[in-house]
């Protein structure tokens, strides 16, 4: 069995930024072991699977898988997904995408760039003394939301850039999702994350993440749109806009492999 395989930097604007995503078509669902095992292979942050989609609401069926874990949501690569369908000859304007637990998710044209469509998630404060000391700093505030995300807000940008976290202490609370953010330099905001539970240490670029920061930094901001760095080593930007339920986010792709993953 060939499959067709793309590897695509996601928020990059040349090869070797953003965050690399592979993206696989199938004409019908492997075995949920098959395709974790494809990942595992692929051993990037996350591989994206689609098939057709018969109803009307959506283009094709989403999957994400890490080399570890399916997730609910990932957002780098479906707006990888995104490029790659739309980039090809003749292809519309929009695809859509649905999803076993983030719903209908939209990657448009936008110019020269793509513009996803993502829910708009909201979060509480709470305490998280001992998910605070895996960071290595401890921050300014911190919040929680159901399904295993937690922000934690710095000072700066500086701050932020120099977190060392505790890796093997992140993995013991799970499969949760670090965010740390702050006040940018020269964006908006900044942002660093860290899934170790879930097989990333750190993840380059996380547009998942951006579901969270939106809601919480347009009300500190005082406006809804913003401009987003995630200052991991391969670095990207993102456009941020907080629409109603949903977030916009604005970020152009780079395909730096193609070629057919072989299974015998």
């Amino acid at each position: 069995m060939k499959i067709p395989f793309q590897q695509v930097d996601a928020f990059a604007d040349r090869p070797f930024t953003g965050n690399p995503a592979a993206v696989m078509p199938l004409e019908a669902w492997l075995d949920d072991a098959t395709l974790q095992a494809i990942a595992a292979e692929n051993n990037l942050a996350e591989t994206a699977f689609i098939v057709p989609w018969a109803g009307p609401e959506a283009d094709f069926e989403l999957r994400w898988f890490t080399p570890e874990v399916e997730v609910a949501l990932c957002g780098h690569a479906t707006l990888a997904t995104g490029h790659a369908l739309l980039s090809r000859d003749g292809a519309p304007e929009a695809v859509r995408f649905a999803t076993r637990q983030a719903g209908v998710l939209e990657v448009r044209r936008d110019g020269e760039r793509y513009r996803l469509a993502l829910p708009a998630w909201s979060m509480v404060p709470k305490d998280l003394p001992a998910e605070a000391a895996a960071l290595g700093t401890m921050p300014e505030d911190t919040l929680w939301r159901d399904g295993g995300y937690a922000l934690f807000r710095f000072a700066d940008e500086a701050t932020v850039r120099a977190l060392d976290p505790d890796f093997r202490a992140m993995r013991a609370f799970g499969d949760i999702l670090f965010i740390a953010t702050a006040p940018g330099d020269s964006s908006d905001i900044v942002s660093r994350v860290f899934a170790p539970g879930a097989g990333i240490d750190e993840d380059p670029v996380t547009g998942s993440a951006h579901c969270l920061l939106a809601t919480y930094w347009a009300e500190r901001l005082g406006r809804k749109r913003f401009t987003a760095y995630q200052a991991s080593a391969r670095g990207g930007h993102l456009d941020v806009e907080l629409a109603g339920d949903r977030v916009y986010l604005g970020g152009t792709c780079v395909t730096v492999i193609e070629g057919v993953f072989t299974l015998r």
